[in-house]
């Protein structure tokens, strides 16, 4: 079962469970000392920022894939810390930015320093509506290995019901030749046992990512016969033909966006290891520069409205993940069950 830590920072004795929690991550990850350290410190910091900037906010931890597997190597989990509120945004993000800048008068160290030891760092701010700050740390990778991205990249956030420390969604993503699939697994109900449904269906992700959706679906179910059973969505890109294949069973949602349009794509009722369609079809889609596809778990309100900001259409897609819960929700009405939401984007282009 994939461990999540929700740390709500209303007070300043949250910022020592923020620096516990993420060092717990890095142990889960395996990481050595000086990653560690940088991990608690990037914790630390962004939980004082939430405190202090925001009036509060929600800090998400967990071990996630990176955001683009990279060829011929094998994957290594890294910490991911996310920075959630509801606040005022920041007035002056470049300033905000700016290495050994700091709002909270807390380490002297800020978001600029952050982003500077972090792996990978993501921001989005909106004045009135809130800030999202992300960042990955892992293992240290060899520059070459680091340049040898997968075609595409996902990312991802999971919220837990009621701060529970394992959720019953799941999402992961694996890569077999010239396939990337991306996958969400919602456990029936909540708890261990819905956990441990989602979990199973990650295992049999990266053994069988080589299938393609509707094969992979059947295998699922029997892997995932005498468990709960999950709601299962997979997205599999061929990168080669430049081709997206969807089949889902349960009520995940999907949402594609075709250049400035969102369309949804449908799953078959059902339950993945309970009872699975007859039939299992797929819908195939062109895949290019202008398309992006969220997929989430029934934790968002049915009537959540995609993102349309430009900027955060191109940010991390763990960024954009993260907004689309925060706006799905609020600071008053929480999400109302286990929450996840998985994006796959193309790569962004490359700077000359």
């Amino acid at each position: 079962m994939a461990r999540v830590w929700q740390v709500p920072v209303q007070d300043s004795t949250r910022v020592r469970d923020a620096r516990v929690a993420a060092e717990g991550a890095a142990a889960l990850a395996g990481l050595d000392e000086p990653r560690t350290a940088a991990v608690s410190l990037v914790a630390t910091e962004l939980a004082t920022n939430l405190l202090k900037h925001a009036g509060g906010g929600l800090l998400l931890i967990d071990v996630v894939a990176p955001p683009a597997l990279p060829g011929g190597a094998e994957e290594a989990g890294v910490v991911q810390i996310a920075a959630v509120d509801h606040g005022p945004g920041i007035a002056d993000v470049a300033e905000a930015l700016r290495d050994g800048f700091s709002t909270t008068r807390s380490l002297g160290a800020g978001l600029g320093t952050c982003r500077r030891i972090a792996d990978d760092f993501g921001l989005h701010t909106v004045r009135g509506r809130g800030t999202v700050a992300l960042a990955r740390i892992g293992p240290v990778v060899p520059a070459h290995v680091r340049r040898q991205v997968a075609g595409a990249r996902a990312g991802g956030v999971v919220v837990p019901f009621e701060g529970a420390d394992f959720s019953g969604d799941a999402w992961a993503w694996a890569r077999s030749g010239d396939r990337l699939t991306l996958m969400l697994a919602d456990g029936l109900g909540h708890g261990p046992e819905a956990s441990r449904a989602s979990a199973a269906a990650v295992r049999e992700l990266h053994r069988s990512a080589h299938l393609p959706p509707p094969e992979l679906l059947r295998r699922l179910h029997t892997e995932l016969a005498g468990t709960r059973g999950a709601a299962v969505a997979l997205a599999q890109l061929e990168t080669d033909a430049n081709r997206l294949r969807f089949a889902g069973v349960g009520n995940i949602g999907a949402r594609l966006l075709e250049g400035d349009t969102w369309r949804a794509l449908l799953s078959r009722p059902g339950i993945v290891g309970v009872h699975r369609p007859t039939t299992l079809t797929e819908t195939l889609l062109p895949w290019s520069a202008d398309r992006l596809l969220i997929l989430h778990s029934d934790g968002l309100p049915s009537r959540w409205v995609p993102p349309s900001d430009p900027e955060l259409l191109a940010a991390d897609p763990a960024v954009l993940a993260a907004v689309t819960v925060r706006d799905a929700s609020s600071s008053a009405s929480p999400v109302r069950d286990d929450t996840a939401v998985a994006v796959l984007a193309p790569n962004p282009p490359e700077r000359p």
